[in-house]
């Protein structure tokens, strides 16, 4: 089985933990392939980040198509993901969209974990848009970030370890997602100081897709071929004549 993981920022040291995560948890025999958005931003913070990031991330779904039985697309908030399911013939799975319903099944109410307050809203309006808005017990998330991102997740481990507490003490989470591409593979290392399960989003969307994959490839709904002007090749082709 073959998963391709996109990251939606363009940040590679990103990419390369999102890719070592993402295979710390597939099966045997699953190859997984880990790209960066071709253009875009280094960081998805913003409404106006998460915006600009979808066109990026459709843009490495089309590039890489035929060469992946499903998709993950590794920012949380799930930049392009109602165009991905749409337009391609393959399961595609965000972490934001994996990690809410993972975390559902595995405690009542869930808490939300992140390095920057930033995130907050768009991380809000992806909650309501997968419909488990209810099952939220809160946010808790640090202050202003602009380093770098590569490192947030060494950078700020303390400051998570104590929104974690404060998610279960306070919150009453009974499960716990850590947010953001950028926290990939901190969840391992975080378990051990942490009372409730860590939801890792990226490797819920790979266990995930592996899933989705092995079911039944989905089909892309049927619509009416259009010319799209000023998008790469590959992006005009999902909407061509099939």
């Amino acid at each position: 089985m073959r998963i391709l993981v996109v990251n939606s920022n363009t940040t590679p040291s990103v990419t390369d933990r999102i890719g070592a995560a993402a295979r710390a948890v597939a099966s045997p025999g699953t190859e997984i392939t880990a790209v960066s958005a071709p253009f875009g931003l280094p960081l998805i913070v913003t409404r106006a980040d998460w915006l600009v990031a979808g066109p990026a991330t459709l843009a490495a779904l089309a590039a890489h198509r035929g060469d992946y039985d499903a998709a993950v697309i590794a920012c949380f908030g799930d930049p392009g993901l109602d165009a991905a399911k749409e337009l391609l013939e393959v399961p595609v799975l965000g972490i934001s969209e994996a990690a809410f319903h993972a975390a559902a099944m595995l405690g009542r109410r869930f808490g939300v974990v992140s390095f920057t307050a930033a995130l907050r809203p768009m991380f809000g309006e992806c909650l309501a848009h997968h419909g488990l808005a209810a099952r939220c017990a809160g946010f808790r998330m640090g202050p202003a970030f602009s380093g770098d991102p590569g490192t947030v997740a060494e950078d700020r481990l303390e400051l998570l370890a104590g929104l974690c507490a404060e998610s279960v003490d306070q919150d009453g989470a009974e499960a716990i997602i850590l947010a953001g591409g950028p926290l990939a593979g901190l969840a391992p290392q975080l378990q051990p100081r942490v009372a409730v399960p860590l939801v890792d989003g990226t490797q819920a969307a790979v266990r995930l897709a592996e899933a989705m994959a092995g079911l039944m490839p989905r089909h892309p709904r049927p619509h009416r071929p259009r010319a799209l002007t000023g998008f790469a090749p590959g992006v005009a082709a999902l909407y061509a004549a099939r």
